[in-house]
């Protein structure tokens, strides 16, 4: 592969997502020579068409100004990195479960999730005078740091939360206590329960969960 797709890929492996500045920034410090954005964008169009990075899309930071545009890579990028995770966490999940039973198998990946959840450092204590919209960029952030691909959207019962990539698909399948795991982890990170709309892993676009918005009461 020609040698800048190679580090554009490396740069967003190591960073989840990027902006096209970002790269052009990232690329400068490895290759040690000026590179433009239209050049960056050429790089990125190329990747696209071979299904190596995703198509451009808005990070959301609350904040005013022109939305930025960031991309990532693929399951099929993230395929020709070397690891041995996938194999690790199988044997793992199956030596979990020949020596404990269900509701602790479940016991310990609440735990992970809780654990997850402390390492977030969301203000927990003052949730419920957060308004959700913030909540939900705080915890659409931290997701896209850890490989979630998430977004979140409105709804008229209140706001749905997707994240179109599962870290672990590869494990998901076969392994459902991992969506529940999610599940606690992204009610811990809200402050609320949500409704699950969807799976990744039963073929669903996205996994989504559904936040609903108390309706008010009418007064008589």
């Amino acid at each position: 592969m020609q040698q800048t797709r190679q580090h554009i890929l490396e740069i967003l492996r190591e960073r989840t997502e990027a902006t096209v500045d970002e790269l052009v920034n990232a690329l400068h410090t490895r290759i040690q020579h000026n590179i433009t954005a239209v050049t960056v964008r050429h790089h990125l169009d190329i990747l696209r068409g071979e299904d190596l990075v995703t198509a451009p899309k808005v990070r959301r930071s609350g904040a005013p100004g022109r939305p930025q545009y960031v991309y990532a890579l693929t399951d099929k990028a993230r395929e020709q990195f070397p690891n041995n995770y996938h194999r690790l966490m199988q044997h793992l999940f199956q030596q979990l479960k020949a020596r404990l039973d269900a509701s602790q198998v479940n016991v310990i990946l609440e735990g992970v999730a809780d654990q997850m959840v402390a390492e977030a450092n969301l203000p927990a204590a003052s949730l419920n005078a957060i308004p959700m919209a913030v909540r939900l960029d705080h915890v659409v952030e931290y997701l896209n740091t850890h490989g979630y691909e998430a977004s979140w959207e409105t709804n008229s019962e209140g706001y749905i939360l997707r994240t179109h990539n599962c870290p672990y698909h590869q494990l998901a399948g076969e392994h459902g206590e991992l969506c529940g795991m999610d599940m606690r982890l992204i009610s811990g990170l809200l402050g609320v329960v949500p409704r699950n709309m969807g799976r990744l892993a039963e073929d669903s676009e996205s996994c989504a969960y559904l936040i609903p918005v108390p309706q008010p009461t009418t007064q008589y």
